[in-house]
């Protein structure tokens, strides 16, 4: 019965092989289309037509719009097991495209009231093309699938648009991980930190959690020539920025799990000579535990107040909570890992340490509270990182395209990663 097993098992995998081989050139045309094509977060309209329509012709259930533009896929094997969801990102971003591909985006539209460039600066153009790769692999042995799988191609995970809804916390309130329940959620993301062929994983807490701030310091106008005669806010902020590094860097034990409090922007003032009533400030957070991202919001807003307190001056701080940490199931990811590293070699499957970077996949978890999981799959050709050639990092106008001997890779990986998690 074991050896039965074991040869059923490898002929299950030639078969994905050789189906993951077959649809590449499907896949890369698929995502050069949607590069050339790009769609701000909860405008992916032509985006989540070409994946609906690609989902039914390959005879998979399909529920749109949810969460504005987003779709969700059912797709029930031929035996009785688990219920596992895939997702794939759809947004691009507000970037204008610097680099000159045959099919680069040209696309332009109004974001927040400013006429944008747009760009799959992020990979999400990738990640859509290996869903539905994914997914006509999975159709084509649907009778060999022990469960269900639900395709989650959601919509804003870079953000909604100023006063909307949207992103994966949008997509689980209208109901995308009920009808059927889903069990757990895996997902991929290409990053520019890591070689073609090789796949980073990390159970535990993997992304920060990202919360933004804001600070405006009122002081008290007057001539550039005459200070005492007014409250200068130019230098309280000042103080107030070198002072939040203090709280990374003095106040928190780092031992237990890095953070970042970073000003991103200050303004103030018209003239040289002018002393402003006001200066503002706008910052992120990033954390990488609870109860230190709760501690980290006190203190900025403590260390912001008391100093503009001690020089008669007076700090309003907000602080807008963003996407939770991704959360890593640790015994799923860990099965994943030896999953991969059986199929793609233990090298090219790496643990990695926690990114400051953010991600709204966590959300999938935090707010039905089941397992799940995000690997990295490296997106650079190996020989420009021999070279010492700067890299141009994701949400750069000159990220370089993901390149396509990553997406047989990547699409074989998910493949098998969610007949895993069937199992």
């Amino acid at each position: 019965m074991i050896l039965m097993a074991i040869a059923v098992s490898a002929a299950l995998d030639q078969r994905i092989d050789e189906a993951a081989k077959n649809v590449e050139p499907k896949v890369i045309e698929c995502r050069r289309d949607i590069h050339q094509h790009p769609e701000l977060g909860n405008r992916e309209f032509r985006t989540s037509k070409l994946v609906a329509d690609r989902l039914r012709q390959l005879g998979i259930e399909v529920r749109t719009p949810i969460a504005h533009t987003g779709v969700v896929g059912v797709l029930r094997g031929g035996k009785p097991g688990r219920v596992v969801g895939l997702r794939a990102d759809m947004d691009a971003l507000p970037v204008t495209e610097q680099v000159d591909l045959p099919f680069k985006s040209t696309a332009r539209t109004t974001y927040n009231g400013q006429e944008v460039g747009v760009m799959h600066a992020c990979g999400h153009d990738a990640h859509v093309a290996i869903l539905l790769g994914v997914a006509e692999v999975l159709s084509s042995i649907r009778s060999e699938i022990p469960g269900t799988v639900v395709f989650l191609f959601q919509p804003a995970e870079e953000g909604a648009p100023q006063g909307e809804e949207g992103g994966a916390a949008l997509m689980v309130k209208e109901g995308a991980l009920d009808n059927p329940k889903v069990d757990a959620v895996f997902g991929l993301h290409v990053t520019s930190r890591y070689p073609v062929g090789e796949i980073a994983y990390r159970p535990g807490p993997e992304l920060a959690a990202v919360d933004s701030f804001f600070i405006k310091v009122h002081g008290k106008q007057t001539h550039g020539a005459y200070p005492w005669l007014g409250v200068d806010p130019i230098v309280v902020a000042s103080q107030i920025v070198l002072a939040l590094q203090l709280i990374p860097s003095r106040q928190l034990d780092v031992s237990l799990a890095p953070a970042v409090v970073t000003v991103g922007a200050i303004h103030g003032g018209v003239r040289n000579n002018i002393i402003p009533d006001d200066v503002e400030m706008l910052g992120t957070i990033r954390s990488l535990d609870a109860k230190q991202r709760n501690d980290i919001h006190q203190r900025i807003k403590r260390t912001a107040e008391d100093i503009a307190a001690s020089a008669g001056a007076k700090a309003e701080v907000a602080i807008e909570t963003g996407y939770p940490i991704t959360y890593n199931d640790p015994a799923l990811t860990e099965r994943l890992a030896r999953v991969l590293k059986k199929e793609m070699g233990a090298g090219n499957v790496v643990q990695i340490d926690p990114l400051m970077v953010s991600e709204d996949f966590g959300r999938f978890g935090l707010e039905r509270q089941i397992p799940v999981c995000m690997l990295n799959v490296g997106a650079v050709d190996p020989a420009k990182i021999a070279s010492g050639a700067r890299l141009p990092s994701l949400h750069s106008s000159e990220f370089a395209p993901v390149p396509e001997p990553t997406i047989r890779g990547a699409v074989k990986a998910m493949t098998l990663s969610v007949l895993e998690l069937l199992r």
